[in-house]
């Protein structure tokens, strides 16, 4: 039997799977971090650039800051950080030399890990990128293979890439990414040993989702088949549209005879504590899923799919999931198969979206749609359909796309938002609006010390302060004596 470690998905995966990536906030992390660093992951999958923006944008939290505390915290568990290389923070591709700055940047603010995949999986793009994050001095590169299902892609589509990756001797390990949680046991059983064998040495990963309840079963498939590191989630965090729970799969582990070398009282405190986490801040914990195929057809990942409904119940159309969906399938196949993770779920959802509510299949064509066929993000596994390709060309907004400037130069960007700020300062002012960086300096160091099972209690004072009516309040339990007087 074999050992297995585990890779935690809890503060970033898990996160964004199910609360949006909103849900914690840089308090809420480094008050467990001590706890997760006793557990004995292997590496934590901890921030990618789109959860620095929304640590800016929705929290006014400087994630470079965010990075340093939990890093300070958990010494021994290396912080990883996921990315295409394309892009950071903006969705405008970035030159190499705003990518290796910003690799530099998460290095020193305590990053150990790069995970490096890209949405088409092409070898040579992460083969580049890996080169420039290896500039850093990190311990470990991985290279992040996403997996789909199309009539393309099938396991000797997978080995040749792993083998090439392999080859480059980039990479210390690599992971399949599952972002839709298509990955059936039967299919493990077939593609996991050969794409270990084209790895040869190296560790091969896990990473899938508990969408249609399929990921608990296919890690245990994988345990039997070469694959030695598995991407998990504390139970508050995981099954919905997340990653397996780790306490499960721990259990299930051990039942078969692997060993997992894991501190099971810190994963115990370290799951409670997100629990009451939950409880305290209204968030919703995943839930086991059911088995439903349509997911074959769509592939809409477990952030991408909560966000779409989300969307749609603002615009009050929710009656529109299931007609969006079945369009989904349509864009995709028509849009020459793209795997459906970032940046292409979000080009195959909203392209369908809107086809569903104009009622006419691609009147209107995001700028991302174009861009996609216009060929800016790499060639595509299959042709376009020619009909859509068509109407791209004979848009007005492809003709303007066609020769739109990139993100301008390293040195342009120095230039214009001034050569005396810091990198990390710099690399936010040149991707994200400039009131929002403002608005999070503003906001000052995050607060700390954050206790979920005070959080009644504080919300309690909070919404009693703001009353006018009340003159004296006093909370009194044994051992604490709060009394407030107002001023007059």
């Amino acid at each position: 039997m074999a050992e297995i470690a585990l890779i935690d998905t809890t503060m970033r995966d898990g996160n964004q799977s199910l609360w949006g990536a909103t849900g914690l906030n840089t308090a809420m992390m480094a008050a467990i971090a001590p706890t997760v660093d006793r557990v004995g992951f292997h590496a934590v999958d901890f921030i990618t650039s789109t959860h620095m923006a929304v640590a800016v944008r929705y929290l006014k939290e400087n994630p470079w800051e965010r990075v340093r505390l939990v890093r300070a915290a958990m010494p021994r568990t290396p912080l990883s950080f996921l990315t295409t290389g394309m892009r950071f923070i903006s969705w405008e591709l970035a030159s190499p030399e705003l990518m290796e700055l910003s690799f530099h940047a998460l290095a020193r603010a305590g990053i150990r890990r790069f995970a490096v995949m890209d949405p088409m999986n092409d070898a040579k793009a992460m083969i580049g990128v890996a080169k420039l994050t290896r500039k850093t001095g990190v311990p470990e590169v991985v290279a992040a293979l996403t997996f789909t299902v199309s009539p393309l892609h099938d396991d000797a589509f997978f080995a040749e890439k792993t083998q090439r990756l392999a080859a480059s001797g980039e990479f210390d390990a690599l992971y399949l990414k599952d972002p839709g949680g298509l990955l059936t046991p039967e299919r493990s059983r077939t593609l996991l040993p050969a794409l270990k064998a084209a790895l040869g040495a190296a560790a091969l990963e896990l990473h899938s989702h508990c969408n249609i309840g399929l990921a608990p079963f296919s890690y245990l498939a994988g345990a039997e088949c070469g694959v030695s590191r598995l991407h998990v989630a504390v139970r508050p965090l995981a099954n919905g549209t997340s990653q397996p729970p780790a306490e499960q799969i721990v259990a299930n582990l051990r039942d078969l005879g692997h060993k997992v070398d894991v501190d099971d009282a810190a994963l115990g405190e370290m799951s409670a504590y997100f629990a009451a986490l939950a409880s305290a801040e209204g968030l919703e914990p995943g839930r086991p899923q059911e088995f439903d195929r349509s997911y074959f057809r769509h592939q809409m990942p477990g952030g991408m799919l909560t966000t779409l409904k989300r969307q749609l119940a603002e615009m009050k159309r929710p009656e529109l999931l299931a007609p969006a969906l079945e369009e989904v399938e349509r864009v995709r196949a028509e849009l020459g198969y793209p795997i459906m993770v970032t940046p292409f779920s979000q080009v195959v959802g909203a392209q369908a979206v809107m086809n569903v509510i104009a009622g006419e299949r691609y009147s209107r064509l995001p700028d991302e749609v174009i861009r996609y066929a216009l060929g800016r993000f790499g060639a595509p596994a299959a042709p376009l359909d020619a009909n859509v390709l068509d109407k791209v060309n004979a848009s007005a907004r492809a003709k303007e796309l066609q020769n739109e400037p990139g993100m301008a130069p390293l040195s342009e960007l120095r230039a214009k938002f001034g050569r005396g700020l810091s990198d990390e300062e710099f690399l936010l002012r040149a991707t994200m609006p400039p009131e929002q960086v403002d608005a999070m300096l503003a906001a000052g160091p995050a607060k700390l010390g954050y206790d979920p099972n005070a959080r009644p209690l504080m919300k309690l004072v909070e919404e009693l302060a703001g009353r006018k009516d009340l003159g004296e309040i006093v909370f009194e339990r044994p051992g604490l004596r709060l009394e407030m007087r107002a001023r007059h």
